[in-house]
């Protein structure tokens, strides 16, 4: 089946399995939303993720959710730049997710990274989506 909003459908994914408490969630593999999963990893709102590989050649993603004291660590997670609407900002327009404490995840000429890891880099770029 084909998307037209790949990380979409993977933020309400994992916002619909946040709701009903699951501890895993699986989407369909690709390496955007490998990219998007590492930063979520790394920012530490997801314990990890792992590839599956089916025998009919489809590979899915397997996230394993993170929660703290019974309430998902992911509070809120929105989708910014939208395939109807692209989102773009320059590194001095990087935007601040709750006064730094949310990440604002960019697609940018170096790769995706967090807001932060952009600035560092100096780079500015595609804003995909914002978690808190």
């Amino acid at each position: 089946m084909q998307l037209n909003d790949p990380i979409g459908d993977l933020i309400a994914r994992i916002h619909n399995a946040q709701m009903r408490k699951k501890s895993k969630v699986s989407t369909p593999g690709s390496r955007l939303r490998v990219s998007v999963l590492d930063v979520l990893k790394n920012e530490g709102f997801i314990r990890g993720y792992a590839a599956v590989e089916h025998t009919d050649g489809r590979n899915e993603l397997e996230i394993e959710l993170k929660y703290f004291d019974g309430e998902p660590v992911i509070r809120e997670i929105s989708r910014v730049s939208k395939p109807g609407r692209r989102v773009y900002v320059a590194v001095r327009n990087l935007p601040r997710i709750n006064n730094g404490l949310g990440v604002a995840i960019l697609s940018t000429p170096k790769g995706v990274m967090a807001d932060h890891e952009a600035r560092d880099a100096n780079v500015g770029g595609e804003v995909l989506c914002t978690v808190f």
